[in-house]
This record gives C-alpha cells, sequence and structure tokens, in this order.
C-alpha cells in the first residue's frame, strides 16, 4: 500500500484555479493507477479523475471534462490535479486515492489520502 497526503486546497472565485498536489509514500506508487474523488456535504464520494501507472491512459468524470487535468510524476511520487475554470458546485473535500488498476467507484480503492477542502466562490 501507499500512504497518500493531499495539499493545495484553498478558498477560490469562480473561474479561478488551483492545482492539487499528492505526495506518496511507499514502494508501489509507480505501479497503482493514480485517482481523485471528492465529497461535499449530504452526498456520497464521486470520482473526479483517474491515471494509470504509467500516465498513458486518463479517465475523467463528465463534469470535470475540458475544466481539470490530471497528472504524474513517478520520480516525485506525486499526483496531481489542475483545476481550471473552478465552478461553485466543485465545493468539495478533495481525496488522492490509489488502486492496482484504474477504478472509478471508491469501492476499487486501496489506500486513501485525508483529504483537502477546495471552496469556490461565486
Amino acid at each position: 500500500q501507499v500512504q497518500l497526503v493531499e495539499s493545495g486546497g484553498g478558498l477560490v472565485q469562480a473561474g479561478g484555479s488551483l492545482r492539487l498536489s499528492c505526495a506518496a509514500s511507499g514502494r508501489s506508487f509507480s505501479s497503482y493507477g493514480m485517482h481523485w474523488f471528492r465529497q461535499s456535504p449530504g452526498k456520497e464520494r464521486e470520482f473526479v479523475a483517474a491515471i494509470s501507472w504509467n500516465s498513458r491512459i486518463t479517465q475523467y468524470a463528465d463534469f470535470v471534462k475540458g475544466r481539470f487535468t490530471i497528472s504524474r510524476d513517478n520520480a516525485k511520487n506525486t499526483v496531481y490535479l489542475q483545476m481550471n475554470s473552478l465552478k461553485p458546485e466543485d465545493t468539495a473535500v478533495y481525496y488522492c486515492a490509489g488502486a492496482r488498476v484504474v477504478v472509478t467507484t471508491p469501492g476499487g480503492i486501496h489506500s486513501w489520502g485525508r483529504g483537502t477542502q477546495v471552496t469556490v466562490s461565486s
């Protein structure tokens, strides 16, 4: 397993940008599919984006396509989520997550970070 720590969250105005980072420890990072999920109050945790171990495969939820970009640097054991054109409905706690393959549901995740809050004001 890997241990995951997110950073980069904060308060931003609608239309603005943030870049989230997720630092991983553990030897398995470079072989893991990495993911971002999010959860807002009263809602279930939902898939945002994923990237395969070699960056050849990326997947996005429909509501972030064209606005968010996931990337990774295996040499730095870090995965990123660049978020542009943010909307108030993007407000949530964003979680970094790892799994042996790319998945789109929380049930397939092996390792979770503690999350970072993103708040988008209108």
